[in-house]
């Protein structure tokens, strides 16, 4: 069974978007998987939001999105 075929794993008819992975939440955020240090950094320095499984590090996509838009308004304030 794919996936995004298993009504289980949606939320709100849309499946779960969780990054798995620095390199995961790098290619969302910048384009490529390369910049995923700068992951780490925007965790300790600038309060990039995500969670554990284990030790990897993880992030919701729609968490990041919000944040980012929360960046935007800080910075046009």
């Amino acid at each position: 069974m794919h996936y995004h075929s298993n009504p289980a794993r949606r939320v709100h008819n849309r499946p779960l978007d969780v990054l798995k992975g620095a390199a995961a939440i790098a290619e969302f955020i910048f384009g490529t998987k390369r910049r995923r240090r700068e992951v780490y950094y925007l965790v300790e320095r600038n309060g990039l939001p995500h969670f554990k499984m284990g030790t990897m590090i993880c992030a919701r996509t729609s968490t990041i999105e919000a944040w980012i838009q929360s960046q935007e308004a800080e910075v046009n304030r």
